[in-house]
């Protein structure tokens, strides 16, 4: 069997020794839309995490028997023509759920702590000119008693609620799909949520009901001082509406996805006024160490079972 992994880089230092056992194995670190269709003409079995594989692809590859998505999401498939073709898809669910809710809480008290201000501060040299032992800056405050609104109640969401109630939060939700219910949490509408929240977490998938759907009446609604957070897909948040509105309501946002990925350049969040508001990292909330492994382990089994 001939097993064609297409873009290994996303998958960093992650052995994939594993595939070898399976069949021969062509491992390439990335590859373009104008490569694809070559380098899977004898595949088996292709491995793709972000490579969109589409009839043209599945057409040159002759043998295809599988597509193996590492992810969970599976928009880069053609679905209806992988059915016509007898090829099978499988993707893979649930891996990283820990690993996005750690980074979500990292996100959130980076910014409600202005993390960053304090650790400038000491490395300047700041502190120790000070006349007491403390340094009392930006303020910040407690997270019991305050409220997170959760967008997406999904697996990752409702993991993301029970740990901001165990830090004492009250936490309220809105199902994008309409059908979460989940008696464990409010239900309310996404005015309401955003209307009431001290914390806002999207956990949602990108889709015609969630494109744009944080945008300038949205942002604008937020409390002064909320926090919001969004480790759900790139384009659930307007980013041109978020560099108006972050440099003239005090809001602070925290981005693990962005519409295009990586960041292009010239880009509206990189020339806010007030940086300090902004914290954004690349799409890094899935990738600890143990949520790859299971990615791949999951992967190699998906194509062990086929």
């Amino acid at each position: 069997m001939k097993i064609v992994i297409l873009d290994a880089l996303t998958f960093g230092d992650t052995p994939l020794e594993g595939f070898n056992a399976l069949g021969e194995v062509s491992i390439y670190m990335t590859t373009s839309s104008d490569e694809t269709a070559l380098r899977v003409r004898d595949a088996d079995v292709i491995v793709t995490n972000k490579v969109v594989v589409n009839d043209a692809v599945m057409e040159a590859a002759v043998n295809l028997k599988l597509i193996c998505v590492a992810a969970t999401g599976t928009n880069i498939i053609d679905h209806e023509a992988a059915e016509r073709r007898g090829i099978t898809v499988k993707n893979v669910a649930g891996y990283s759920t820990d690993a996005v809710v750690q980074h979500t809480f990292s996100m959130l008290f980076y910014l409600m702590g202005h993390s960053r201000y304090y650790d400038e501060y000491v490395k300047r040299g700041d502190w120790q000119r000070e006349a007491a032992f403390t340094h009392i800056g930006p303020s910040f405050h407690e997270l019991r008693g305050k409220t997170w609104g959760v967008i997406g109640l999904g697996e990752i969401g409702r993991s993301v609620a029970t740990v901001a109630q165990a830090f004492g939060a009250n936490v309220c939700y809105y199902s994008t799909s309409g059908k979460n219910d989940n008696g464990a949490f409010e239900k309310t509408t996404l005015s309401r949520l955003i209307e009431n929240s001290d914390i806002i977490s999207i956990h949602a998938p990108l889709n015609r009901s969630t494109e744009n759907l944080i945008s300038h009446s949205e942002l604008l609604q937020m409390k002064d001082g909320a926090v919001l957070l969004n480790l759900g897909r790139g384009g659930i948040v307007d980013e041109d509406a978020l560099s108006v509105i972050i440099d003239v309501k005090p809001i602070y946002v925290g981005l693990d996805v962005l519409v295009k990925e990586p960041m292009k350049t010239p880009h509206p969040l990189l020339n806010i006024k007030y940086p300090e508001r902004l914290y954004v990292t690349p799409h890094i909330a899935w990738t600890s160490i143990e949520a790859r492994e299971r990615l791949i382990a999951a992967t190699i089994e998906n194509i062990r079972s086929f």
